[in-house]
């Protein structure tokens, strides 16, 4: 009766926290687009008090997102910071995923999972009516390392699939950037047809590239910069080239056709990469999953049968 009574007070404190985490996350998602861009505003020019028309959620969220950051921040390398900000540009620079927002995401994850690392420990430690307290602090230990450094797991992840997404759309980006040169548009005419004429996370970043030529900036800085922003290597290729044929002074139109060549081919080449690992990615779930099921089917019969004749 002790025990029950006991699991079912765990259980309980364990939905209290859940719910207090749920509640946080939805307060520190509130605010999206025009009204989240039109409060950093208000936050830039009066960094020191509540802005006007703070909802009394605000003002009393506030301090427990800048006690999240404060934690986030303090259990973090110092050398975590350049490596989120370098991949937070190859996410595309999400705008609900500020560097603030990942510092709150680490407080949080770090309090919440600790806590239910804790629990979870306790459950299991847990052992004729006594408490182990190492279980304890090994699960709220462990815990809390998985929510300090989840939401890095969670960028390093979007950041891969938008690059992913970068090196499958790259031929014919710059299929379409040569066409345009090649038919007499200048180069900067030509990125904008390929920014604003095709979808996806290349044509954003030579959006981007673009702007910032517009603005003043030198054609070899705006494509260093696309260079920078990527780790797909052909994109570094085409972006490098076009640099150098910039101040050499060199056609673009044959350099953009030379690496549009060489694209084609280095598409070519991977996926036939792609085909060749398929046999080895199947082999796992082939041994693992259908070999002892058809085992089973087939073989299974006749095993029933031997031991029937053999009882007999």
């Amino acid at each position: 009766m002790d025990t029950l009574a006991l699991r079912v007070g765990l259980a309980a404190l364990f939905l209290a926290v859940l719910i207090v985490v749920v509640t946080v996350v939805l307060a520190m998602a509130g605010r999206t687009g025009p009204a989240r861009a039109l409060a950093d505003i208000d936050r830039l020019y009066a960094p020191g008090g509540p802005r006007e028309g703070a909802t009394l959620t605000d003002r009393a969220m506030r301090p427990i997102q800048r006690l999240l950051m404060t934690i986030g921040r303090g259990l973090t390398p110092r050398q975590a910071d350049a490596w989120s900000r370098r991949w937070l540009d190859h996410a595309g620079n999400p705008p609900n995923w500020p560097p603030e927002r990942i510092r709150e995401t680490q407080g949080l994850g770090l309090v919440a999972l600790g806590v239910f690392g804790g629990l979870l420990g306790l459950g299991l430690g847990f052992r004729g009516g006594s408490f182990s307290i190492l279980a304890l602090l090994i699960g709220a230990l462990l815990g809390g390392v998985a929510g300090l450094w989840l939401p890095y797991v969670v960028l390093l992840h979007v950041a891969q699939k938008r690059q992913e997404e970068m090196r499958t759309r790259l031929p014919d980006a710059l299929d379409m950037l040569t066409l345009s040169v090649e038919a007499g548009l200048a180069f900067d005419a030509a990125m904008a047809q390929v920014a604003y004429g095709t979808p996806g996370a290349l044509a954003g970043e030579m959006g981007r590239a673009l702007q910032e030529m517009q603005m003043g900036k030198r054609r070899a800085e705006a494509m260093r910069g696309l260079a920078d922003r990527t780790t797909v290597p052909e994109l570094k290729t085409v972006a490098i080239a076009i640099v150098q044929a910039t101040e050499l002074g060199i056609p673009i139109a044959q350099v953009l056709r030379e690496q549009a060549q060489t694209m084609r081919v280095r598409r070519r080449q991977h996926a036939e990469e792609k085909a060749r690992k398929v046999p080895v990615k199947v082999l796992f779930p082939l041994i693992f999953c259908l070999l002892p099921a058809l085992f089973i089917v087939i073989v299974g019969p006749g095993i029933l049968r031997l031991m029937d004749t053999l009882l007999r």
